[in-house]
């Protein structure tokens, strides 16, 4: 993928459709000669630049981490909050929060306590992506990286979708986005190149346009 025609590309979706507010852009990409479901697509891809929509993140913490998490995180669960989720309540958890952190010395009481709510949603604290830490980690460059942060999922339907980038970002920014996200996907797909259909671009209310 060459980055001089994504920026056409760009210059050509903003030109399509004008709102009145900022839209986001989308990159999709349609899969072929894969079968998702015997065999899904699920990674994650930290971007170069932030993709322009605040990620909520919530810690699961002992006092160790507590003040740093109320510092740098939207939501600090302690142990002794546990008790206070119920399957409703986890539910809604899951929905309102993008990433979820814990503290690996208490990371087996919140596999018992959420668990059975998040692991279905693909929300369990992921050490891939740094998600469980020791007691004395430095969670803001943690935070940081998680604002550039995408997950890339094909797990029913052939083809992958996300967010790279909103429209007040800098076209070069948005550009070193998608060229990321794709080439991280190239990597991540048994066949590389030969298991992509094709790639398109659009903003929220746009048309997609083949990049």
């Amino acid at each position: 993928m060459n980055k001089d025609k994504i920026l056409k590309i760009i210059a050509e979706v903003k030109q399509q459709d004008k709102r009145k507010f900022t839209q986001s852009f989308d990159l999709i990409i349609n899969l072929k000669n894969i079968n998702v479901k015997s065999n899904p697509v699920d990674f994650f891809v930290t971007l170069p630049y932030p993709k322009g929509r605040k990620v909520k993140v919530a810690a699961f913490v002992g006092p160790e981490l507590e003040a740093q998490a109320k510092e740098h995180c939207d939501l600090v669960i302690t142990t002794s909050d546990f008790a206070s989720y119920d399957k409703a309540k986890s539910k809604k958890l899951a929905q309102e929060y993008d990433y979820f952190i814990s503290q690996a010395t208490i990371m087996p009481k919140v596999a018992a306590a959420f668990g059975r709510v998040l692991g279905t949603r693909g929300k369990m604290p992921n050490p891939k992506i740094g998600c469980v830490v020791p007691p004395n980690a430095n969670l803001s460059p943690l935070i940081e990286r998680l604002s550039k942060t995408i997950k890339m999922s094909a797990k029913k339907a052939t083809n992958l979708q996300c967010l790279v980038g909103k429209e007040d970002m800098g076209d070069d920014q948005v550009a070193e986005n998608i060229l990321t996200a794709y080439n991280m996907t190239v990597k991540n797909l048994p066949n590389e190149t030969q298991n992509i259909k094709k790639a398109l671009l659009k903003l929220t209310m746009g048309k997609p346009v083949v990049l």
